[in-house]
């Protein structure tokens, strides 16, 4: 099975020990290593597919933490450098009563800020079905353009790019400073994820199908959307498919997207899904793919944290 790359920020969220209050009154936190790009490749490697993380970390103990954990998942960490020129970047998380996030970020900047174009090889891609990226890193340092040297090279090894906007404006100068990036990378996107409360934002369409439309006319082949309780939906320009929300006690909504996102590249993977041929997928495959995935979702939703469960631990929750 082909590997699923991706390129990014790796960082450390203090999740909250209690629920239900605002930042500033939260007191007890948890250290937990974190950043979408890597839970996304970690999905995909717990399922017992292959991720690759492109990335960098500080040189010091957070930026250990984060590799140790990248390993202990089956993520391949060898294109994960570390830097003397800045620490690895930190994220302060609230939790309200239905499990959703206030952030507070630390990174001014942070290491993976500094990763450059000149780091990013052409072995990176080797045996890659997928490269993987979000738009926290787009933002106007060296790790932009070594975003786009890596998508570059991908393009150049046939692989699908997939794009999760993952909108975080508290990191942004403006929300229009944001919508540019995002509005710059959108082109090169083969797959696009987005959350319900992002698909205006970045499509400027509210209705899912004039927004499917908009992202077809360019490289877009499919657009992945999730709703929250409101379940989920995916179109191509042949087929759509939607499923509902399971029913679960939300613990912590930290990861669901990536979760979701990572188990629905590991189905494209596992099926030999190429580039070409995104665009045909049957519709009652696309509601099978949703299925697999709002279900491997849900089980991340109901842990504190961005724990991603094994094919094992997978397999046995929905045989009970």
């Amino acid at each position: 099975m082909r590997r699923v790359a991706a390129i990014g920020e790796l960082l450390i969220d203090f999740v909250p020990q209690q629920k239900g209050c605002a930042l500033r009154e939260v007191t007890h936190f948890e250290r937990v290593a974190g950043g979408a790009p890597a839970n996304v490749v970690t999905a995909v490697s717990r399922l017992g597919g292959s991720g690759v993380m492109i990335s960098q970390v500080g040189e010091d103990a957070f930026g250990e933490h984060i590799i140790d954990v990248l390993r202990t998942g089956g993520v391949d960490t060898q294109y994960v450098f570390k830097t003397s020129r800045a620490n690895t970047g930190l994220a302060f998380v609230s939790l309200d009563a239905t499990g959703n996030r206030e952030f507070s970020f630390f990174r001014n900047p942070s290491a993976d800020l500094f990763l450059s174009p000149e780091q990013i090889t052409p072995e990176m891609m080797t045996d890659c079905a997928v490269l993987h990226f979000c738009s926290v890193d787009l933002v106007d340092w060296p790790v932009k353009e070594a975003h786009r040297r890596a998508i570059e090279l991908a393009q150049q090894a046939g692989m699908m790019i997939s794009f999760d906007p993952n909108v975080r404006l508290p990191l942004w100068e403006s929300p229009a400073a944001c919508r540019a990036a995002i509005q710059e990378f959108l082109p090169y996107a083969n797959i696009v994820k987005l959350s319900d409360d992002e698909l205006e934002f970045v499509t400027g369409c509210r209705d899912e199908h004039e927004a499917a439309e908009k992202l077809f006319a360019g490289n877009c082949r499919l657009l992945l959307i999730t709703k929250g309780g409101d379940g989920s939906a995916v179109y191509t320009p042949h087929a759509e498919a939607s499923y509902p929300a399971l029913e679960v006690e939300v613990v912590d909504t930290t990861g669901a997207g990536d979760s979701f996102a990572g188990s629905f590249l590991f189905q494209l993977v596992r099926d030999k899904v190429e580039v070409d041929s995104l665009a045909v997928i049957p519709a009652r495959t696309l509601e099978q793919y949703l299925e697999f995935s709002a279900k491997y979702a849900a089980m991340t939703v109901a842990r504190k944290g961005a724990v991603m469960a094994t094919a094992e631990e997978f397999e046995q929750h929905y045989a009970e």
